[in-house]
């Protein structure tokens, strides 16, 4: 029991029930969705690889524009360099993102017919395009139940008790071993719920904006505070 002025966390309460978080989270953002703008798996897969080391704000900030003028795979691919590099300008390191993305549409012409893969493997062979990016495309876009550990993921998956890496193939290691075990009837409520990755994902992205922050976690006003074994309690 703490005194006013005080804190205490709930470290000694083991991982945080990784149904019940899904579900109040679930609750909190009904209808989770990524928020880079995208009209076709073409567009998000490119926002993505543009997200890189910026926020979806600015990414979406010139994504229009860049529709706009290079709406496909074939247009892109033939863009001049240093058109897309000054239109990307503003994201920081114009010159890479624009090669990137140009490369990028070019390996979906040369190897896709311009079409976005639903492959793992062929959309990490392409330039710019890692597990994660993947990931997010195959995700949102195919529907399939994925964890894409980005930042925001990996520390509340950390905060949450689900693992203790920082490296993002051992937390989706880590959390997907606890769904599994939760599916099963072996962990948490012993239910047999099955938690969609994907939407998992994009829940713990947008807590992660909002509330559970990097710096200054909101613990106060957080939907998950009673069972995060991270959270601070005055």
């Amino acid at each position: 029991m703490t005194t006013p002025g005080t804190t205490a966390t709930h470290g000694d309460r083991g991982p945080a029930d990784v149904i019940e978080v899904d579900d109040r989270l679930g609750r909190t953002y009904p209808g989770a969705r990524t928020e880079l703008d995208h009209r076709d798996a073409f567009e998000l897969l490119v926002a993505t690889v543009l997200s890189a080391q910026t926020t979806d704000v600015r990414v979406n900030s010139l994504t229009p524009e860049l529709f706009s003028r290079w709406p496909d795979a074939a247009a892109l691919a033939g863009a001049d360099e240093e058109q897309v590099t000054a239109l990307l300008r503003p994201l920081g390191m114009g010159g890479t993102r624009a090669a990137r993305i140009i490369g990028l549409a070019q390996g979906l012409l040369r190897d896709h017919s311009g079409q976005v893969p639903d492959d793992q493997e062929a959309l990490e062979a392409l330039p710019g395009v890692g597990r994660k990016t993947a990931y997010v495309v195959r995700g949102t876009w195919f529907g399939h139940s994925l964890l894409a550990v980005d930042t925001h993921v990996a520390r509340l998956s950390r905060r949450l008790g689900w693992t203790g890496s920082k490296d993002p193939v051992k937390v989706e290691t880590d959390v997907v071993a606890l769904v599994e075990q939760a599916a099963t009837g072996s962990h948490g409520k012993g239910g047999s719920e099955e938690i969609d990755l994907t939407a998992l994902h994009l829940r713990l992205i947008l807590h992660g904006r909002r509330v559970c922050l990097a710096r200054a976690p909101q613990c106060g006003t957080c939907v998950l505070a009673d069972i995060c074994p991270s959270a601070e309690v005055a």
